[in-house]
């Protein structure tokens, strides 16, 4: 059987961010709006400053308005909520983001509930989570929405009928993930490290989200020949190799055992250059979406 396709996060990111830099040219053109993203960091995770100066420089890429607004780790919860709502407020902002985790001590729930849901462009917030779940228009996180970018660009835009499998049920991605696949009209089953025989249940995958945060949980004698695999998870771990182990290096890896599952799938996202490089051009496009819905732009 070939080696499967790989499906090139970079590329299609590159040509989403594309997609919405025309988009937003043309509403500054035609409707003189600008679309907004605040982007809210509390303290100095390393890997959150990386993400949060990737979203910055890739919105102004876009041409967009952005803000970054960095608090230190000691930022008190009513100073962090002030500053949501002060968000939730300026009409030149139509995206907010709080970077997470947040630091011990600041409590994540009542933050993402006090962001005004139509400028949740995480897609966390309970009423985007309650539309998505009843089929209403939402904004989805960004994940997820990278996912099934990616496997309607392999596999067409119809993929009423398939077996989907997703593995994790986090509110981040496999659950909403789910949903969207059902939305799709395929057969969806939700698995996770306590599913029984989950081996014989990913079997059964045309489609097949791994979701659960294990490095290379999944092998690839559990993958149906030719399904198509979506590899979400990003999970450092060390180099095999004894030098580089001992310098304490490490390496991503996904959920899956990716050069097994090479020559068993007909499609898979590797891990890095996958559905991680998605995640930022959909907070970008989320951002449109949202700018256009408050603007009552069709």
């Amino acid at each position: 059987m070939p080696q499967a396709q790989i499906i090139d996060g970079k590329v299609t990111a590159e040509r989403l961010r594309a997609e919405v830099a025309a988009e937003v040219a043309e509403l500054k053109a035609r409707h003189g709006l600008q679309p907004g993203l605040a982007v809210v960091l509390v303290g100095e995770d390393p890997a959150s400053q990386v993400y949060v100066r990737s979203k910055g420089e890739h919105s102004l890429a876009a041409g967009m308005h952005s803000q970054t607004h960095r608090l230190p780790a000691e930022t008190s919860q009513a100073d962090l909520l002030a500053l949501v709502r002060q968000l939730n407020a300026d009409p030149k902002i139509h995206g907010i983001l709080v970077q997470l985790p947040l630091p011990k001590g600041l409590d994540e729930k009542a933050v993402i509930e006090t962001i005004d849901p139509a400028k949740d462009v995480d897609g966390l917030h309970v009423v985007n989570a309650g539309r998505l779940a009843q089929g209403l228009p939402a904004l989805i996180p960004c994940t997820p929405l990278g996912c099934m970018i990616m496997l309607r660009q392999t596999l067409g835009d119809d993929l009423a009928g398939k077996r989907a499998v997703v593995v994790g049920r986090s509110v981040l991605v496999g659950k909403p993930v789910a949903q969207l696949l059902l939305a799709a009209d395929c057969t969806v089953t939700i698995a996770h490290s306590r599913t029984r025989d989950l081996p014989a249940v990913c079997r059964e995958a045309d489609i097949l989200v791994a979701a659960v945060g294990r490095p290379q949980m999944i092998k690839g004698d559990w993958i149906k020949p030719g399904a198509t695999v979506i590899d979400v998870g990003i999970n450092r771990v060390p180099f095999s190799d004894p030098v580089k182990a001992a310098q304490g290096k490490t390496k991503l890896v996904g959920d899956v055992a990716y050069k097994e599952a090479l020559a068993v799938a007909g499609a898979i996202t590797p891990v890095p250059g996958g559905v991680g490089l998605m995640t930022v051009a959909c907070l970008l496009q989320n951002t449109v979406t949202a700018a256009k819905r408050i603007a009552g732009i069709a």
